[in-house]
């Protein structure tokens, strides 16, 4: 399931993208916020990544003006890896290689268009593993 999360610098996009997201048949969860009323994106972060945590097969899509203060929310959670990504490449090496569960968007400097060619390398790369996987299980604080 895809955890949709912004502020109210981001929910313009998170909109645009809900509408692909329908025209794909591609169930998504939104938690928020539902305005441009101002708003604090940590308490979105956190509704979204309790949401993620209910399903390993959760991932998460959270925007914000930036995408950082979403990724530093997000990471917050041992459990989460939130990447702040520009292109797809950034996209691909977030999962590939750190196993990003969260993909956090910054709406002052994509567009939709782009954000979509982001999101559809972020949802179809896979995890490569091997040496990876003990790097990632350092950041959980799985293994020391």
């Amino acid at each position: 399931m895809i955890i949709m999360a912004s502020d109210h610098r981001g929910y313009e996009l998170k909109e645009q993208l809900k509408t692909f997201f329908n025209e794909e048949n591609i169930i998504t969860i939104d938690v928020g916020t539902y305005s441009k009323e101002p708003v604090d994106y940590p308490d979105f972060a956190k509704s979204g990544v309790e949401k993620i945590l209910e399903d390993k097969n959760n991932v998460g899509i959270f925007i914000c003006g930036s995408g950082i203060g979403m990724s530093m929310a997000a990471n917050r959670n041992p459990k989460i890896r939130a990447a702040l990504c520009l292109t797809p490449e950034m996209a691909m090496l977030a999962r590939k290689d750190n196993d990003a569960n969260v993909l956090c968007l910054g709406s002052r400097f994509i567009k939709r268009r782009k954000a979509i060619a982001i999101i559809k390398v972020f949802l179809t790369t896979p995890f490569e593993g091997g040496r990876h996987a003990r790097r990632v299980k350092k950041i959980s604080g799985d293994i020391k």
